[in-house]
């Protein structure tokens, strides 16, 4: 379903009558603490809220695949057969030869914009919390 104009001004004043600036300025002053705290970059820390703020705005969900990726690393971290794990066995099975190869580079390329992503979290929001 698109959002139209006039749903996105009451989201908007529905986020302004709940408070969801001053929790986003709470929360930033603190992860501002935490980044000194760890030695990280404020700017670039900076940036990556202002992404995970626009990101609960627009409310879209992590998808299936990078949570997939995710909990493979929190399990084992960076292992050689990453793209094997992640394979859908059935559907590869499916596949002709050529079909295979795109496949796996597909996903191939998904991982890595999955463990960069990993990585960028991991950063802010995971090292240091537990």
């Amino acid at each position: 379903m698109e959002r139209t104009l006039k749903m996105l001004a009451k989201e908007a004043k529905a986020r302004m009558k709940k408070g969801f600036w001053k929790e986003c300025e709470a929360e930033l002053v603190n992860e501002r603490t935490h980044a000194k705290e760890q030695g990280i970059n404020e700017s670039k820390m900076e940036r990556y809220f202002a992404q995970k703020v626009t990101t609960k705005i627009r409310g879209e969900v992590p998808d299936e695949f990078y949570l997939k990726v995710r909990d493979l690393l929190l399990s084992e971290g960076e292992v050689s057969d990453a793209i094997g794990r992640l394979t859908d066995r059935e559907y590869y099975a499916t596949l002709s030869y050529s079909e295979k190869q795109r496949y796996t580079l597909e996903l191939s390329e998904r991982y890595l914009r999955a463990l960069e992503r990993f990585k960028r979290e991991y950063e802010f929001e995971i090292k240091g919390r537990d």
